[in-house]
C-alpha cells in the first residue's frame, strides 16, 4: 500500500509540526536529525570495513578442504561409514 503524498498533504504535515514545535525550535530539531543520520551512516561504514578486513585475512577454504574438515571428527580422523 504505497503512500503517494501530494504537495498539499506535505505542506499540511509541515504546518502541524511547525504548531507542534514552534518556529526556533525547528532547526534544532534539523540539526540534531542530520547528526543521528551522519553518525549512523559513519558507523554502518566502520562495521562494514571491519567485515571487510576479517574477511581479507581469513585465508580462503577450498571446497575439497571444506567437506574433509566437515567430515572428519574432531580429532581430524575421517569417519569410517559402515552398510548396517
Amino acid at each position: 500500500m504505497p503512500f503517494n503524498l501530494g504537495i498539499l498533504e506535505m505542506v499540511v504535515i509541515f504546518l502541524v509540526v511547525l504548531l507542534l514545535f514552534g518556529a526556533k525550535r525547528l532547526p534544532e530539531i534539523g540539526t540534531s536529525l542530520g547528526k543521528g543520520i551522519r553518525e549512523f551512516k559513519s558507523s554502518v561504514r566502520e562495521i562494514e570495513s571491519s567485515v571487510r578486513k576479517e574477511a581479507e585475512l581469513q585465508p580462503p577454504r577450498d571446497n575439497a578442504s571444506a567437506a574433509q574438515t566437515s567430515e572428519a571428527g574432531e580429532k581430524g580422523t575421517p569417519r569410517r561409514l559402515t552398510q548396517g
